[in-house]
């Protein structure tokens, strides 16, 4: 069955409103793994509001730019979305947080050398990747 034009623009906004409400629940999904990444010590908590905001850029501007506002995160995640850049704390933190995951994963999963190994490797490009960021 072929959809004419006419009724291509009928079901339309549905679809718009579909996008938007599924962009906005995961734009809060990220929030909350935002805040839980505040209290747990390994999980961080910057990229997921990195990904609330596009998310939320996508889905209601308004709650995008209540994220930019924050007195607390907004400076950071302005910076991420107008220049790509990442704080040298951050950068550090990140660099730490990946060393200890693999650690103990490597400590508490005693995987074969290879796995251990493509762990390692597709940390350390995470690692690069993220020190090659700008940082001001």
């Amino acid at each position: 069955m072929m959809l004419d034009g006419a009724q291509i623009l009928k079901i339309a906004p549905a679809f718009r409103s579909a996008k938007r409400i599924i962009l906005m629940a995961l734009g809060f999904m990220m929030l909350g793994l935002a805040f839980v990444g505040a209290f747990v010590p390994i999980m961080p908590t910057t990229i997921f509001l990195i990904l609330a905001a596009w998310f939320f850029a996508r889905s209601s501007p308004s709650l995008e730019r209540r994220l930019l506002e924050h007195p607390r995160f907004g400076a950071v995640l302005r910076d991420w979305r107008d220049r790509g850049v990442i704080p040298r704390r951050a950068k550090i933190l990140a660099a730490a947080g990946m060393a200890i995951g693999l650690g103990l994963f490597v400590l508490l999963y005693s995987p074969s050398p290879l796995l251990a190994l493509a762990i390692a490797a597709a940390i350390g490009a995470v690692a690069v990747w993220i020190a090659s960021r700008p940082e001001a």
